[in-house]
């Protein structure tokens, strides 16, 4: 018997919401990492991107556990010598809570072109509202 590998018309991508209120940032990022990647479908290719899109509402509201807020380090480099910025968890989730997150989410995708185009259906808002209602997306649940 052959292995059964979906072609590119074959996959169904459908929608799914998550409201980040106060959920755990790293339990939340490898949840969504799994619908993104695609692994809770019976027809999962590790090397075709067969995931659903997401979105990410209430991003500010999401919880940190411990003191990981002021004792994590994020950094980033320009390139350039001398470039290395750095600030705390709770500094960058207060600035740019969709980025923290998407960058949290981004860090458990594969780390190449396919992770790349997996990333591209993840939409995260820091707010409540998102315009994608004509998607008709269902609310994935998570404790």
């Amino acid at each position: 018997m052959r292995t059964y590998t979906p072609k590119a018309d074959e996959i169904t991508r459908s929608w799914w919401i998550v409201d980040a209120d106060g959920l755990v940032l790293g339990r939340m990022a490898t949840e969504v990492a799994r619908i993104l990647r695609g692994k809770h479908k019976p027809t999962f290719t590790p090397n075709l991107d067969c995931g659903d899109h997401v979105i990410v509402v209430n991003a500010a509201k999401v919880a940190i556990t411990s003191d990981k807020a002021e004792r994590k380090i994020l950094y980033r480099h320009s390139g350039y010598p001398g470039g290395l910025k750095s600030k705390s968890l709770a500094e960058a989730l207060r600035s740019e809570p969709a980025e923290t997150v998407r960058r949290s989410i981004k860090g458990m995708l594969p780390h190449n072109r396919l992770g790349r185009q997996m990333l591209r259906k993840l939409k995260i808002y820091a707010g409540p509202t998102h315009p994608h209602q004509a998607q008709s997306p269902q609310p994935l649940e998570l404790n």
